[in-house]
């Protein structure tokens, strides 16, 4: 889910001098290939790369990545590098909670490590991922100087970029395959910028040259506004009154955003639609809220926590309980941090402390407000692009996305009509003559494939494949 990173004091200052102390200054050129994994029984029936590739001018952030080759024909398929949104969080939440071969065996955590077992909707039975944890102390990711410990949005664009190119030259069978930039959430601030950034290096001539098709982003943070259109989401799904939408409309002129500029009769309303809505999960409004709090995962949620007595937990740590969808993110921390996971991933010692699947905390410049300007740029371009939003998301609605798409101003190919899945309407969808389609997810939520594996799977592979959802 998108979140903006609080203050961080000094804490990251400390954190960078420990770092500096303990990890070894090696420079990977390639990655490891991994064949089994602590918790998943037997061999992995699929290819599963993990490395570094350091970027930077002196290399000192070593980003990590998970590379899955495609379980179709690697040769030919496309290869989409993927970010997870945050900014922060792991590449391995995406791979094991949204699009990825690999998820947890939802199971009462008794103090051994966490079971594995094959997702059987996986993005890569039709595409290789390159899953990256990105921004600097995501996952695995990290720095060996203080400079290199900065993020941004502009300095993740480069990042990315430059991890890409190096990737390739340590990959030459892929360079010729067509590829893909995805993500999804806050991923929908910086996937634009790094796609602009990649098509105007082809430009220039840098090497290896990139064979850049296209694009996809879900439920895409894109404006500063997406609250602007949180008011009639919520109208429009019973959650509050005709007469308070009418009065909101009336008293804020539209604008619920700008807090600096409400007059009291908006911010009245905005408190009685604050508090029409607390208590929902913004992320898919129709599942339970399981805040939680623990000590494998950095979160600024705190409400409803439960405390889990057990010997094999510390004192401090709270979760959700066992129905909720978050439980196994619960679960991954444990796996992330046991040290045998660790030897089979190939992370280098001393290289961070406890893995986090998000770190929101850490500093995040905001450099880049909107990317509507990025995806006029990609359109005028002929870049493919695949924008989707699971429609049960209150924190970036449909109805946000849906009017940057058409401010666009591009005329339609293929107007709005149901697309499916086992016959069963999957959501809807329009495509545009700037080659951009927009789909729906029925019952979707923030991160749609983690709600929909099948449908979202089935949008995928037609989408890639350039066939009509």
């Amino acid at each position: 889910m998108a979140k903006f990173s609080s203050s961080y004091g000094n804490v990251l200052l400390v954190f960078v001098l420990v770092l500096l102390s303990n990890i070894s200054f090696q420079v990977a050129t390639c990655g490891s290939i991994v064949k089994f994994l602590p918790g998943f029984q037997g061999p992995l029936p699929f290819l599963l790369e993990t490395g570094y590739v350091g970027v930077g001018e002196n290399e000192d952030v070593q980003v990590f990545y998970y590379f899955i080759e495609s379980e179709n024909n690697p040769k030919d398929d496309p290869l989409m590098l993927w970010l997870t949104g945050g900014p922060g969080c792991s590449a391995l939440s995406g791979l094991v909670f949204e699009i990825g071969p690999l998820e947890f065996i939802k199971e009462e955590y008794n103090g051994s490590l966490p079971n594995l077992i094959l997702k059987p909707h996986s993005w890569t039975k039709v595409s290789n991922i390159i899953f990256v944890d990105l921004p600097v102390f995501t996952g695995f990711t990290y720095a060996t100087t203080e400079t290199g410990s900065q993020r941004s949005d502009t300095i993740l664009v480069h990042q990315v970029h430059q991890f890409l190119r190096k990737w390739l030259v340590d990959h030459p069978k892929f360079q010729s395959n067509e590829v893909y930039i995805g993500g999804d959430s806050y991923s929908g601030i910086t996937v634009p910028a790094i796609v602009q950034e990649i098509a105007q290096g082809n430009k220039k001539g840098v090497q290896p040259w990139i064979n850049l098709q296209g694009y996809l982003l879900g439920n895409p943070v894109t404006t500063e506004q997406e609250i602007n259109y949180k008011i009639p989401f919520a109208h429009g799904m019973a959650l509050i009154s005709d007469e308070l939408y009418e009065s909101l409309q009336k008293n804020c002129n539209g604008d619920y955003a700008n807090v600096e500029t409400r007059n009291v009769l908006c911010s009245r309303d905005m408190s009685s639609f604050n508090e029409a809505t607390s208590g929902l999960n913004s992320a898919h409004i129709l599942d339970p809220v399981c805040e939680w709090l623990d000590d494998t995962e950095i979160s600024p949620r705190r409400s409803l926590i439960k405390k889990y007595p057990s010997k094999f937990l510390t004192k401090n740590l709270k979760l959700p309980p066992l129905y909720c969808r978050s439980y196994p993110y619960f679960l991954c921390g444990f796996w992330a941090n046991d040290d045998n996971v660790r030897k089979a991933l190939h992370i280098r010692k001393g290289s961070i402390g406890k893995w986090h699947r998000c770190t929101y905390n850490i500093p995040n410049k905001a450099d880049i407000h909107n990317t509507f300007d990025y995806h006029v740029n990609l359109s005028r371009k002929g870049i493919r692009s695949l924008i989707y939003s699971g429609d049960h998301d209150m924190s970036v609605p449909f109805l946000s996305t849906q009017a940057w798409i058409r401010s666009l101003n591009y005329s339609i190919v293929d107007d709005w009509r149901q697309w499916h899945t086992n016959d069963q309407v999957a959501g809807y969808t329009r495509t545009y003559s700037n080659r951009m389609t927009f789909a729906t997810i029925k019952g979707g939520g923030h991160t749609a494939p983690e709600f929909r594996p099948k449908e979202c799977f089935d949008m995928f592979s037609r989408w890639i494949s350039k066939r009509p959802l």
